[in-house]
This record gives structure tokens, C-alpha cells and sequence, in this order.
């Protein structure tokens, strides 16, 4: 019971503060009732099967709306609160890029200044670095390279474009913009060279306890344990919780909605940081023009990013909105978790999102629209927004189960009331494919389509597999259950 005092009464502090708002403004200066915000999450939540969702709003600077909906663990039926942990992934990229600012505030680093001048030998000496021997590229990246994503690297080394699972230095460091969480990985490396102190411990120091913030850290803690949720899937199932023990600026931090709303009233409020460090964090350093954000390598580029003057901060993205100059960042991770903020400081305005369900990105296009009125690059961000379906009743799904054989072969099969396709020839696992209408389905995990056709007596003999301009016409050769 004990150890229950400190989160009951994190909560009460909470709601008791918030109580009384009835309305909330948007960026766009108009008013949304509170009710309203939450009949409009409800509604889109379940439509879209978002199994967990955490909204935070910041009006004024200051916080004014935070609550949890859905479930942090469905499969044990349990629901979300405002204290419940989270994975919050790469919203521990602009926590860290916080605090670097801070360090160039106290004169321990200078964001130009090579990082390999502040270590005690050459970058390639370091069992994490080995690969970059012989490309001397290495001695270009500074601390404003690693956290405005220009190190040249890929995002990690496990996703480099040559399959060989090296770290690589793709482009001249600074000369164009490619994600990279290993850029911010070896930033780490030398703020802790620097200070002589593990990223934990400074976070602790410097932003967790300043701001607040008394759930949230760069390692999984004891006192996480009593409430936190797990990521799920597509078809709402949970993933394994992953329990970090080690920090990594790019991605290890557990945090919530009440306490990351906190730290960006904070950074709205400039706490902690100086007015030119907090300027040159909030501008544009470098100008994107890939179509997507992803792969993080990507050469293709688009004008259509220029219209919004789509760039890059230090640690957060940066955009022109309709509503003034926005920063903002992303979290992402396949087990289960997809986050967005957006903060418009001549507003004093922040919206934050936290889902743990990988459905959640279908809807913060929408979200976003309705709670802040203003128009994020959703296509960059690749937030497509999800695709209504249709829930038909078991015995038509029946109707489909089978072999299909052609180009390829396909089992159609029926598990817990959804239907699932997978293809040996592909090595595609069980997929769940979701009704457009009778006899058409779409998957949610890939841009694949699937067709069923009729005979003449009603019964299915054919399906197409449509992907992109890829068309398989597969015959149905079994009707029945595979063993």
C-alpha cells in the first residue's frame, strides 16, 4: 500500500489541477470542449483499434489536459492512467538533445567542435567504432551533426542498405539529412567521456527531478513495476515488454503522459536552458527533401516539403505550420509503440501523443487536425491514415479458408475470428487481412491487397494477391483447414 501512496497521489495532483477546464484552445486560437476531446478520441480509437492511447495538451505553456485511454495490457483487460509507463523510443532523442544544450550552456561542449578532439583516442579505437576505420570522414562529425541526423550514418548499422551490418559513413557529414539513431548513440558515448558520468544519472540531475518528472528515467526502475503497458500488435495482441538496463540517448527511455507533457511545458517554457541555446535547438539546421523519412537513406527527394520549409532542428523536426514555426518529434518501435508531439511556441501551445498500439499512426493525422488545427507532413512522416473495415460475420470468413497455388502459394486460414494469410513461397508468416467488403481485404503490416473470385455456383475458386503493380491469380486447389 505503501508504494501505491506516491502514484495515487501523482494521479489526484493531476486530475484535481485539470478539473476544472472545461475548454481547451487549439493552435489555431479556437475552442474545443473537454467532453467533446474525449467523445472524438473514444470513437476514433475504437474505430481505428487503437488499443492504448495518452493525450497531453499544453495551453499558455502550461499544462491543461492529460488522460489515458484504452488498455495498457489487453489481454489481462487492464487500462491506461496518466501514471502508467510507457516505452517512450526516440522521444528520448530530444529529452537527450535537452540536455546537450544545457552542457553547451555550461561551456562543456561546443557543437562544432569535432567530437573525436573530446575523446581520449581516435573514434575507430572504440570496440563500437571499429568499423569506421579507414574512412577518416569520422573526423568531421560534431555534436550539431549527430543531433540535427547529418552524421552520414544509417540509421543503425543493423539497417545499413548493404546488408553487411557494418557502420558506414554514407554522405559527407553535414551535407544532407538521413535519421540516424547511432549519430545520437555516439554523442553519448562523449557527453559521457566529458562528464565522467553515465547519461542516467545527468538526465536524473539536470531534467527528471528539475521538471518533475519522478516516472520517468533512461533504465527500467523497481518502481515502474506497479504500472506500466505493453506494446500490441496490429491485431491488438501484446508484445513481450522489453526492460531496458542499459541508457541509450536514441532510445531506452520509460516515461508517461503526465511527465513528458511536463518536460515540453518545460521546454516551452525554456527551463533550464538558455534563449540561444533554446533558438538554435528550434532552428532549422538542415532542409529535407526525401518523400519519406523512411528508410532513413533514401535518395528520393520531392518539392513538395518546401511549401512548409520541412527541416531539421537539434533533436527535433521543424516545420512552417499554418499557425507560426512548429517543432517536433516522433517515436516509433515495431513492438508496439508510436508517439507524436508538436509544440507551436508563438501559440505557447503543445500537443503529445503516446500509443502503445501500432495501429496508433493511423490516426494522428486526423488527431492532430482536430486537437491542435493545424496540418502536419503526414505523408514524410508516413502516418497514412488507417482504412475503415468491415467485421464480417465468421461464416463468410469461412468461405475463403484454403490453399491457393499458382506463382506462389497462399493458406488462407481463420484464427480467433480473423482472417489470416500467410505464403511459404514468400516466407510471409500469418497476417491478418482486414474487409474492405465481401470477398476484397487489405493487410495493415504491408501495402498488399487480396481478392477473392466466385464460380458460378457461389463457391470461391481463385484469389488475386495485389501489391502495388504486382498482380498473382492463385487457384484454390483445398478448402480445407491445413494440419
Amino acid at each position: 500500500m505503501r508504494k501505491a501512496l506516491p502514484i495515487l497521489f501523482y494521479l489526484f495532483s493531476f486530475q484535481f489541477a485539470l478539473a476544472q477546464k472545461n475548454t481547451l484552445q487549439k493552435a489555431d486560437g479556437s475552442s474545443i470542449a473537454v467532453r467533446e476531446i474525449d467523445k472524438f478520441i473514444n470513437e476514433l480509437t475504437e474505430k481505428a483499434e487503437v488499443t492504448g492511447l495518452a493525450v497531453g495538451i499544453i495551453n499558455n505553456n502550461k499544462v491543461s489536459y492529460v488522460k489515458a485511454f484504452g488498455f495498457k495490457n489487453k489481454s489481462l483487460n487492464q487500462r491506461n492512467d496518466t501514471a502508467t509507463c510507457f516505452y517512450a523510443a526516440s522521444f528520448s532523442k530530444a529529452l537527450f538533445a535537452y540536455l546537450v544544450m544545457q552542457l553547451v550552456d555550461e561551456k562543456r561542449i561546443n557543437l562544432d567542435k569535432p567530437l573525436f578532439e573530446y575523446l581520449p583516442k581516435p573514434i575507430p579505437e572504440y570496440d563500437n567504432y571499429k568499423d569506421l576505420a579507414g574512412d577518416d570522414r569520422w573526423k568531421l562529425i560534431t555534436a550539431r551533426h549527430c543531433l540535427s541526423h547529418t552524421t552520414g550514418f544509417p540509421n543503425w548499422r543493423q539497417l545499413n542498405p548493404r546488408d553487411n551490418q557494418k557502420l558506414e559513413i554514407f554522405f559527407t557529414p553535414g551535407s544532407r539529412y538521413a535519421y540516424s539513431g547511432e549519430g545520437l548513440l555516439l554523442l553519448q558515448l562523449v557527453i559521457e567521456a566529458i562528464t565522467n558520468r553515465k547519461l542516467e544519472d545527468l538526465a536524473r540531475e539536470k531534467i527528471f527531478k528539475p521538471f518533475g518528472m519522478i516516472r520517468t528515467d533512461y533504465v527500467w526502475a523497481e518502481r515502474f513495476e506497479n504500472n506500466f503497458a505493453v506494446g500490441h500488435d496490429f491485431d491488438e495482441d501484446p508484445f513481450q515488454k522489453r526492460k531496458r538496463k542499459s541508457s541509450n540517448a536514441a532510445g531506452s527511455m520509460e516515461t508517461t503522459i503526465s511527465d513528458y507533457t511536463r518536460f515540453m511545458a518545460n521546454v516551452l517554457q525554456k527551463k533550464g536552458i538558455s534563449e540561444t541555446s533554446w533558438k538554435e535547438m528550434t532552428t532549422p539546421q538542415i532542409s529535407i527533401f526525401t518523400r519519406q523519412q523512411f528508410p532513413s537513406l533514401n535518395n528520393d527527394t520531392t518539392s513538395k516539403n518546401k511549401s512548409i520549409q520541412l527541416s531539421y532542428g537539434l533533436g527535433w523536426g521543424t516545420f512552417k505550420s499554418s499557425q507560426g514555426w512548429a517543432f517536433f518529434k516522433e517515436g516509433h518501435s515495431d513492438d508496439g509503440w508510436q508517439h507524436y508531439s508538436i509544440a507551436i511556441p508563438s501559440k505557447k501551445f503543445s500537443l503529445v501523443l503516446m500509443s502503445n498500439s501500432l495501429n496508433a499512426e493511423g490516426i494522428y493525422k486526423e488527431l492532430v487536425e482536430k486537437l491542435a488545427g493545424v496540418e502536419i507532413p503526414w505523408e514524410w512522416e508516413i502516418y497514412t491514415p488507417y482504412r475503415p473495415f468491415l467485421k464480417l460475420p465468421e461464416k463468410i470468413l469461412t468461405s475463403y479458408v484454403g490453399t491457393y497455388d499458382g506463382k506462389l502459394k497462399v493458406i488462407v486460414t481463420m484464427e480467433n475470428g480473423r482472417l489470416k494469410v500467410a505464403s511459404p513461397s514468400i516466407g510471409l508468416p500469418k497476417t491478418t487481412v482486414y474487409a474492405i467488403r465481401d470477398g476484397y481485404f487489405f493487410m495493415k503490416a504491408l501495402p498488399v491487397e487480396i481478392s477473392f473470385q466466385k464460380d458460378s455456383t457461389g463457391n470461391i475458386e481463385k484469389l488475386t494477391v495485389i501489391e502495388e503493380n504486382d498482380r498473382y491469380e492463385l487457384k484454390k486447389i483445398d478448402s480445407s483447414l491445413p494440419k
